[in-house]
């Protein structure tokens, strides 16, 4: 699987043309080396018949897509150990959650997304979840989080079939990966804040998704 899996991602790199694919697991853990990367502005829309954008050119998006106010949908997605999670379900259930989506671990861009996520967050991990989903394997995912010295974040992994990408509209079919995006999720599982970058190789605006959910605690 692992061989399978390695090959997969180095496709990937080569599609894509992200430079900086490592053999797996992004940073060492030792001071993380932020680089200047564009924030998107505005957001491109979920589900089938909408596309984003790598490098000017379109990707078209596949499933039934989110938008604000719908209520997080039932699918099953792989923990660390392999067993499956309802992500409506995880431990934060119940509380506000952030959702980090990105398409793979192993590229730059992905990787610094996450670590924003986690050491950025200004103590706002104490008070909610923080959630990373890609379709990384649960092995490569673990291995990153150990390698990262991430350890406030929950990682879960839409390997199997993609289905919480598709139930969102937020599958890139074509290239078996997940777009890019952040949401904010209620304790009611209500989707209130999504970005959606409308250019891949864009970070999405993470602050202002974290000032977003800073607010809904503080509104609870």
């Amino acid at each position: 699987m692992w061989t399978h899996y390695a090959g997969f991602i180095g496709t990937l790199c080569v599609t894509l043309g992200l430079v900086g694919c490592q053999a797996m697991g992004g940073s060492t853990g030792v001071g993380f080396s932020y680089k200047k990367m564009p924030v998107a502005d505005g957001s491109a829309v979920a589900g089938e018949g909408n596309s984003v954008l790598y490098k000017g050119s379109p990707l078209a998006l596949s499933g039934n897509g989110v938008k604000v106010g719908d209520v997080l949908r039932d699918v099953k997605v792989a923990q660390n150990d392999l067993s499956l999670v309802n992500i409506a379900q995880t431990k934060g259930a119940g509380k506000v959650r952030v959702i980090s989506v990105v398409p793979s671990l192993d590229t730059p861009v992905c990787e610094q997304q996450t670590h924003i996520l986690s050491e950025r967050n200004k103590g706002l991990d104490r008070m909610v979840e923080l959630i990373t989903v890609s379709v990384d394997t649960p092995f490569a995912q673990k291995r990153f989080a150990k390698e990262a010295n991430i350890a406030n974040i929950t990682f879960l992994s839409d390997y199997r079939g993609a289905e919480f990408g598709k139930a969102h509209g937020l599958f890139l079919e074509g290239l078996h990966i997940l777009t890019r995006a952040v949401l904010v999720v209620d304790k009611a599982n209500t989707i209130r804040y999504l970005q959606i970058t409308p250019e891949l190789t864009q970070l999405p605006d993470m602050e202002e998704a974290l000032q977003f959910a800073r607010r809904l605690v503080t509104e609870s």
